[in-house]
């Protein structure tokens, strides 16, 4: 990678260098202490076994590693170091960990860790993440910790709760003739499907969510946990080569409009983008989101702010309206409705959602009070007569498919999505886009035909349904539930964006909301980054690609590398086909476009370009 850093993540810190583990056909990135990329004669077998310790608010610590031994050679490796965890009120937890594997295709991590004093965690032990590309729906073979062995299949569409319960051992076929059995030794494991949260993967974890949490580990006890894959059957084989070949594009059959875009606006940045007129005008987004909350203290102000907006960009607005629920419906929501009336804001749509179905149920935890969601949309319907009204959750897509809306109710469906809930390195952000066209299956699945909107989905996490707040990132770094990420300023976000359009294309949304205006989460540059305050940012020209697509019939571009290059193509009613290409990897890319009249191109680290 010859870009500059600080254009391509919006920060001058690259990310530690994986260095690859192989042992025949068996490899491994170690990465920070875990593995990612777990293959055999090329193909994926796990996405990652990592040992995590999360804090209270499920934020992910960072440890300190030390005494870092890596031995190679051709049949074999073995790494081994320390590591420690500084909690709060000075507890610390260290442990020593031991990887080592063969070319037979056996590979151990193994763990032991001892807390200084009593630390307090949410989570302490291994994640075992496999692939979603073509494992979903595919037969397994599951062992229960009572020594049961069941023959069952991964969840095709995404599973609400934990598919796998008191695990000791999972096995899922290679490929013909090849099979992968995980094991884990010290501890009561369980599997949830993390597509809920997009990300690809499905997340074999300790301990039980049905145990309480957060829950301390006693001071001067060691708890060893230890996983071990053995890889049997076919024939010895070698390390596949990957990237050489260029990615085609080919066209594929028309389908449904492309959405229509939106840009949320938070009261708070209505003056901002009024004083970006010129620059709201040249993005011509089809539609604006006015966020109101009456929990953060909007009111009528809120209101007048955002018809000063309407009135001067004036396209579709939609009020996505939290209920605070506190006391009578009718009266909280006809008193919203006449505030909007007095404020003389014109809206096409109002979506609503209670304020406490921001925040997550996990398993075996208890609903929080609530007024039915019957009552709350009858209520809204009774407030905003004659207006489209939507609902479902203004939180992830995890909150809606645990609690399935009446959608008889309503016009539409709406829910987000955000892609560091778990974990925020470069490759699982894009490695996110790969869970969309599942989660828009399953919500088609659920909702069928009912019009459904996504958003406002972007990077950096804007609510925390799993913690008390959202983590702060005044130094500008990868962090998980991070409130901002870096990458949202550079050419990371443009290529993320484009992927993410490409992805949910199929579902035949009706709106897509990828961002703000202005704004921490917006398209304009804010003090101390490479681009002037005020200016675009790169996100500006994907955000403004997909507005210029919108309402265009989706041409179902395919690429023969998804996990490199993104494609998103339409087609107008004069029938020219514009087609976007994202490059969705920190290498340069040689792409095959011409079966759209264009020959081979490279493609720049992130890039985004249009060809037509």
């Amino acid at each position: 990678m010859t870009a500059n850093p600080f254009l391509l993540y919006g920060t001058h810190a690259l990310e530690a260098e994986p260095v690859r583990l192989s042992a025949g056909p068996l490899s491994a990135d170690f990465v920070n202490g875990n593995l990612r990329g777990i293959r055999h004669g090329g193909i994926e077998v796990l996405r990652a076994i990592a040992y995590i310790v999360r804090d209270r608010d499920w934020g992910t610590y960072e440890p300190a590693l030390s005494d870092l031994l890596i031995e190679q050679s051709d049949d074999r490796f073995s790494v081994s170091y320390s590591a420690s965890c500084d909690g709060p009120g000075g507890s610390r937890l260290c442990f020593d960990a031991k990887i080592e594997g063969s070319a037979d295709g056996r590979l151990t991590f193994d763990v032991s860790a001892l807390p200084e004093s009593d630390f307090e965690t949410n989570r302490c032990g291994f994640c075992i993440l496999h692939p979603i590309a073509g494992l979903a729906g595919s037969p397994v073979k599951v062992e229960h910790t009572d020594g049961r062995v069941v023959d069952t299949k991964l969840p095709l569409l995404i599973d609400p709760w934990q598919p796998f319960k008191d695990m000791r051992a999972i096995t899922h076929q290679v490929r013909p003739g090849v099979m992968a059995e995980c094991r884990m030794d010290g501890d009561t494991f369980e599997m949830e499907d993390q597509r809920n949260w997009s990300d690809a993967s499905y997340k074999t974890y300790v301990r039980p969510l049905a145990l309480p949490w957060p829950y301390v580990l006693p001071g001067g006890q060691t708890n060893r946990q230890t996983i071990t894959l053995r890889i049997t059957g076919g024939s010895k084989v070698t390390a596949a080569v990957t990237g050489a070949e260029p990615v085609r594009i080919e066209p594929g059959e028309p389908g449904a409009k492309l959405p229509d875009i939106g840009v949320v606006i938070y009261p708070e940045d209505v003056e901002a983008a009024l004083a970006n007129l010129a620059l709201l005008t040249k993005l011509r987004p089809q539609q604006l989101l006015l966020h109101y909350d009456p929990t953060r203290g909007h009111g009528l102000d809120a209101l007048q702010a955002h018809v000063e907006l309407a009135a001067a960009f004036p396209v579709k607005t939609t009020l996505e309206c939290v209920v605070a629920c506190s006391g009578d419906l009718d009266a909280e929501l006809s008193g919203v409705a006449d505030m909007v009336r007095r404020a003389g804001l014109r809206l096409d749509a109002v979506a609503v959602s209670p304020s406490v179905d921001r925040q997550s149920t996990p398993p075996g935890s208890a609903w929080p009070a609530c007024p039915s969601l019957e009552d709350v949309y009858a209520a809204a319907r009774r407030a905003f007569p004659g207006i489209r009204l939507g609902g479902g959750m203004f939180s992830y897509f995890t909150e809606l498919n645990r609690k399935r809306v009446p959608a008889g109710q309503l016009d539409f469906i709406t829910h987000c999505t955000c892609p560091i809930v778990h974990a925020a390195d470069d490759l699982s952000v894009m490695q996110s886009l790969e869970a969309l066209p599942f989660i828009t299956q399953s919500t088609r699945a659920i909702f069928g035909t009912k019009p459904y909107r996504i958003g406002p989905s972007t990077i950096a996490m804007r609510q925390n349904p799993y913690g008390g707040a959202t983590k702060d990132n005044p130094q500008g770094q990868r962090i998980a539930m991070a409130n901002s990420d870096p990458r949202h300023n550079g050419q990371f976000a443009a290529a993320w964006t484009i992927g993410y359009a490409a992805r949910v294309a199929p579902a035949g949304l009706e709106m897509l909301t990828l961002s703000s205006f202005t704004g921490p989460f917006g398209l304009l540059a804010a003090g101390g980054e490479p681009i002037a305050e005020g200016e675009p940012r790169p996100l500006f020209q994907a955000i403004k690609a997909l507005c210029d697509l919108a309402g265009l019939v989706h041409v179902a571009a395919t690429t023969s590398d998804e996990t490199r290059i993104a494609a998103l193509a339409g087609r107008s009613a004069s029938g020219e086909t514009i087609l976007w290409l994202a490059n969705l990897t920190a290498d340069d890319v040689l792409v095959d476009a011409s079966a759209f009249g264009q020959g081979n191109l490279v493609m720049s680290p992130y890039a985004i370009t249009r060809i037509g």
